[in-house]
């Protein structure tokens, strides 16, 4: 009889899945083991999406099976993966904002138990992982964490065997993201199967047992992560060395050219966050981060810089000494501004047009129309500058903008805007699931641009990131700004318990040398 234990819980074997001429997965196979957290590795693009997909039965295989405990399964949707004990945790969260928790919870389980019973089953296990819910709590109430905590319990209410996990800890703090490692060991030694997809190396050393790596849709290594370094992964990842970003030689900080004064804004979702006297200036020549969990006031301060949304005075925004906080998005990049917002696809383009429709949108003010009629060469010119600069992978000269994966649309948006040379970049969460190797080139064009004069602004929910690029860092939290630390002040510790809530006062040292709270 063969021992459980030993045997692979689930095995893909030579899955193959063809996308029109897009070969997304090409003889992929890859063994689960129970009491192992397995690490997913590869660039956007790689195949990772697709091999997940396949395995949760939303998308069929072209060739290769599936083999559940040494049978072969074919899984005609998520409901029948459910059935054996597959669970996954999504990147985006599948919540909805006006109902409880509970009865979210609902939503993603058979159909028949009383709301009461689910509600029961909830608290407890939520008290057993140490992940505490309220079950007749509203959705819209919750931070982020806690809105992450309903998919992780909805999926152990399922008693899951195998669980999937898709970058789980990119909107968490640095506290919340640590519990959760502590609640995946816990499932771990009670002998699940994790599979975690992440682009946080450092993340994957510490947690997880093995990784498998794709690449252009083929697994190229499976290795033991904690044996390897971070830049060791990530040339596995890409087929060659990521180097490290380097500092912009000389760069001294001039005159404010972006200055925020005591902006307050209600917002325009009634389920949004209110901003609170926000003061900052942003100085040419320099890096200023702002950190903090998601929904904390970011995407209200973005649209309050872009234009999307006008300030009650014109004075609460000034650019390069002009007051524009009534002025409108094309007034503020004529004048010298560019915006990068965090959603490429949607928001930052337009999916059906064309990139260089999409570089017409934002560059129409700055010499792509003339007297009435767009400059086709200049579009298509503007495009190959982009293509050359940040080394953007697409089919054709021109495809439209839904055609890229995610890494490379998120090169194009930022080059689109990098190369216009603005005085002012704002820019929110400019490597969000992307690879390493285009986050290596997206944070090293940043540090140049500031390093020839630009005043950048970053909002990143990734405190890896700032703590590598910025100058100074300040943290949102429920609509108030603190005050930016210098980069040798913002230690991990100190923004982290900021992003929680904690006041600035009570991060000021005591006499004996320690920060109270910390």
């Amino acid at each position: 009889m063969t021992d459980l234990a030993t045997q692979p819980l689930l095995q893909a074997i030579e899955i193959s899945k063809r996308f029109g001429e897009l070969l997304a997965n090409d003889a992929v196979s890859l063994d689960l083991m129970p009491h192992e957290i397995h690490a997913l590795l590869g660039e956007n693009g790689a195949g990772k999406s697709t091999l997940v997909k396949i395995i949760y039965g939303l998308i069929q295989p072209g060739s290769g099976e599936l083999r559940w405990q040494g049978d072969k399964v074919e899984l005609a949707g998520p409901a029948q993966a459910r059935a054996l004990g597959i669970g996954m945790m999504f990147q985006h969260f599948s919540l909805f904002e006006n109902l409880t928790v509970a009865e979210n919870v609902a939503l993603g389980l058979p159909a028949g138990e009383p709301l009461a019973r689910i509600s029961a089953r909830l608290a407890e296990v939520s008290r057993a992982y140490g992940l505490p819910l309220e079950p007749r709590r509203e959705v819209w109430r919750l931070s982020v964490g806690e809105r992450q905590r309903i998919e992780i319990v909805r999926a152990l209410m399922q008693s899951p065997r195998l669980l999937i996990l898709d970058e789980p800890t990119a909107v968490l703090t640095p506290g919340e993201a640590d519990q959760l490692f502590v609640v995946l060991r816990r499932l771990r030694q009670e002998g699940c199967a994790l599979l975690y997809i992440s682009h946080k190396l450092e993340e994957v050393k510490q947690l997880c047992d093995t990784a498998t790596v794709l690449r252009a849709g083929r697994k190229v290594a499976t290795c033991d992560p904690r044996r390897e370094s971070a830049a060791s992964l990530a040339r596995m990842m890409v087929g060659a060395d990521v180097g490290p970003v380097r500092a912009a030689a000389a760069r001294h900080a001039g005159l404010p050219r972006l200055v925020i004064k005591d902006l307050t804004l209600a917002p325009d979702d009634p389920h949004g966050t209110r901003l609170k006297s926000v003061a900052l200036e942003v100085r040419g020549g320099e890096i200023v981060g702002i950190a903090g969990v998601a929904g904390n006031g970011q995407d209200e301060l973005f649209a309050a810089l872009s234009g999307e949304r006008t300030a009650p005075e014109s004075g609460n925004l000034v650019i390069d000494g002009e007051a524009v906080g009534l002025a409108s998005i094309t007034e503020r990049r004529r004048r010298g501004a560019a915006f990068v917002p965090d959603e490429r696809l949607g928001h930052a383009t337009a999916p059906r047009m064309t990139l260089s429709e999409n570089t017409l949108l934002t560059g129409h003010a700055g010499g792509m129309v003339r007297r009435g009629f767009i400059d086709r060469s200049a579009t298509l010119a503007a495009i190959d500058r982009i293509t050359a600069g940040f080394d953007v992978r697409k089919g054709t000269r021109d495809p439209e903008a839904m055609s890229l994966s995610g890494g490379n649309l998120q090169k194009f948006v930022v080059g689109r805007e990098i190369l216009r040379e603005p005085g002012v970049l704002v820019v929110s969460q400019p490597t969000w699931g992307v690879d390493a190797g285009a986050t290596a080139a997206i944070r090293q064009a940043l540090i140049d641009l500031a390093g020839r004069g630009s005043a950048v602004l970053v909002i990143s929910q990734d405190l890896d990131e700032l703590l590598e690029i910025a100058d100074r860092i300040a943290v949102i939290f429920h609509g108030t700004l603190s005050a930016p630390l210098d980069h040798a002040a913002a230690t991990r510790e100190r923004l982290g318990l900021l992003m929680g809530g904690s006041s600035a006062d009570a991060l000021v040292p005591t006499e004996a040398g320690h920060a109270l709270g910390a």
